[in-house]
């Protein structure tokens, strides 16, 4: 029995189900609306998988949440991407959501969101191409038994929607073994005299950032077998706010927890904060700011505001308040120890002190910081 069939016997709830689970409702929905020409071995049509990431009201009055709060264009060229024969990369600094939307695109596009390969420093090629079953190897010498396919592999097999993470994390040599894949729709098994062909419905999304510790540049030789979408950080505060909501309340009805009154202030606090200290200039426009060394992304936002939710929860009367979140603001702030209190201090005293309504909170920070 696998582990699938295992939680689904035991009627045990997964932490976090993949995307074509825990949104199986509304896929159901869109495909049963959805009149448009879908290309080969694609559960939805260009314009369902669009409708799906950024959200909508079908004509039976099924609401369909936002998966991505962003440009629209930007979507409809990386579905429209999808549906050609090149690979999608998705291009962004750390928090800007490409695992997410590329997560949700496959399982729009593919009902299945699991062929992911997650690049590190150690990937292997195997993990690209294909590995062995070594008892099988050893037994009865290379076969198709004896071959232990990759989820590109796989991908290619069945014309599904692989994912990559992290493709600048993955060692050079490793990420040239993707450029005949990509160009060619072809993957060799020399052992075996053999090739795998990619049928229709097959394509790659991957996921790339520059500004981690660690990146490998692709080569031009693989970059032009991408088409290159950047996924910006939101661009107003409001756009940040409505992401960070959306997502706190979804991860903490997955945990539990309960919903708090008020939330929506201490969000708009985290959410300047982080603004502030990642643009370098306060909203007014008044103040220039250090910027600390960590990126503050939405993602970051979202986890401090989950932690709060907790601590509120568990350790509070519910009501999410300024000391909540303000230990969860030093850790995603201050990275390095030595320059980033600096900022983060400075900010304090000359911006945070100073600000109407905000008196709980500077106290609230000043008590962790000590």
């Amino acid at each position: 029995m696998t582990v699938s069939e295992t939680i689904a016997a035991t009627g045990a709830e997964v932490l976090r189900p993949h995307a074509e689970d825990a949104f199986a409702d509304e896929l159901k929905a869109l495909a049963a609306a959805d009149d448009r020409p879908r290309p080969e071995r694609w559960r939805l049509s260009p314009w369902a998988v669009a409708t799906y990431l950024l959200g909508g009201v079908l004509p039976d009055g099924t609401v369909i949440t936002p998966k991505y709060v962003g440009p629209r264009r930007l979507v409809e060229v990386a579905v429209t991407t999808l549906a050609t024969d090149r690979a999608l990369l998705l291009l962004g600094v750390p928090g800007t959501a490409k695992t997410w939307v590329s997560e949700h695109l496959a399982a729009a596009v593919s009902g299945d969101s699991t062929l992911l390969v997650q690049g590190t420093a150690g990937t292997p090629e195997e993990a690209v191409r294909y590995g062995w079953n070594y008892a099988q190897l050893l037994a009865h010498g290379p076969s198709r038994d004896a071959l232990v396919p990759s989820p590109l592999m796989r991908a290619m097999s069945e014309g599904m929607t692989a994912r990559i993470e992290e493709l600048t994390r993955i060692p050079a040599d490793v990420q040239d073994s993707l450029i005949t894949i990509l160009s060619e729709k072809t993957l060799p098994l020399p052992e075996l005299g053999q090739e795998v062909q990619a049928v229709r419905g097959f394509n790659v999304i991957a996921t790339a950032n520059d500004r981690d510790r660690g990146v490998n540049e692709l080569s031009s030789a693989l970059r032009r077998r991408f088409n290159t979408v950047v996924l910006p950080l939101p661009a107003t505060p409001e756009a940040e706010v409505d992401i960070v909501s959306r997502r706190v309340d979804q991860v903490g009805r997955s945990l539990d927890l309960p919903p708090a009154p008020d939330g929506l202030a201490e969000i708009r606090r985290v959410v300047t904060v982080f603004r502030e200290l990642r643009d370098g200039v306060t909203t007014d426009g008044r103040t220039k700011l250090k910027s600390p060394s960590g990126t503050l992304s939405t993602a970051e936002a979202i986890s401090v505001v989950t932690n709060g939710l907790a601590l509120a929860a568990h350790f509070g009367d519910g009501v999410l308040r300024p000391g909540d979140v303000a230990a969860g603001i030093l850790g995603a702030v201050v990275r390095d120890p030595a320059a980033d209190r600096v900022v983060w201090q400075e900010y304090l005293e000359t911006v945070v002190r100073e600000r109407d309504g905000w008196k709980d909170f500077y106290r609230a920070c000043r008590e962790v910081s000590v």
